[in-house]
């Protein structure tokens, strides 16, 4: 494994194959793939920090400036480039999610298919003022308010059995979350509530969504309706799961990720 650091972002490349590369969702970093390497065995992977997340630079983000999806999908291609990267398998969490079905819809040569956990085509009205107010938070209220932010997501975007039974799952999250530099999570937030829906009827290539019967994020019912607009979609629900679904549920995704690699 070598960690590269490309156009500003971190980078992990490992292994040999056909290549998987690996989008983390809000609060996620090349760390929401660690629970599943495993089924990947065989592939080149390829895991990002995105723009202003994890061990990427503030620089890569703009500075002080803004983010959207469009600049995480250039960002997600520049690496692809760099790499020598023509077409791969785009793994996807939350955020990511949107991220590779827009890179999906406009770079359709370099997208063979998708996994995509957690997904959403794009936050629902209802959620984005809260995902504003989040932003603010982080960006005002520095280290102390990613504390609190990290404690209010493990707490409500877990399910019941990976807090009674998962003490390090939840560690893991709380510890993705406060890692997050406060200023690039707050852009990041932004880019989020901002996102729109990719046109999910123009994306040919097979799509696995995987989401879990406790993920208030991406709840069955919109990811079902999200299988109905792509033209090849499976929807796979996890029992027990809430949205840190390769965290909570690693052997199960690991399951799903090589039955879905294996017809790649």
């Amino acid at each position: 494994m070598s960690t590269k650091l490309i156009n500003g972002l971190a980078v992990e490349v490992e292994g040999d194959g056909p290549a998987v590369v690996c989008v983390h969702g809000l609060g996620g970093s090349s760390n929401t793939w660690t629970p599943v390497l495993s089924a990947l065995q065989g592939h080149r992977v390829v895991r990002i920090d995105l723009p202003g997340s994890g061990r990427s630079a503030e620089a890569a983000s703009g500075g002080a400036g803004s983010l959207g999806i469009a600049q995480m999908v250039e960002a997600v291609v520049g690496v692809c480039r760099e790499l020598g990267v023509t077409q791969a398998v785009f793994l996807g969490h939350s955020m990511g999610t949107i991220v590779c079905q827009h890179l999906a819809q406009q770079q359709p040569g370099l997208v063979s298919r998708l996994a995509l956990f957690g997904p959403l085509a794009c936050p629902p009205e209802a959620a984005r003022p809260n995902i504003r107010a989040r932003a603010g938070k982080a960006a005002s209220g520095g280290a102390s308010a990613m504390q609190e932010i990290a404690d209010a997501i493990v707490q409500g975007a877990t399910s019941k059995d990976t807090k009674a039974n998962q003490p390090v799952t939840l560690a893991l999250v709380r510890e993705s979350l406060m890692r997050q530099s406060p200023e690039g999570y707050a852009r990041s937030c932004e880019a989020l509530a901002e996102a729109q829906s990719a046109a999910l009827e123009d994306i040919a290539v097979p799509v696995l969504l995987v989401t879990g019967d406790e993920d208030g994020v991406a709840p069955p019912a919109a990811v079902e309706v999200m299988g109905q607009r792509l033209p090849k979609a499976k929807v796979v629900v996890l029992p027990g799961c809430g949205h840190w679904t390769t965290m909570e549920r690693a052997t199960d995704c690991s399951q799903l990720l090589q039955a879905f690699l294996s017809h790649a």
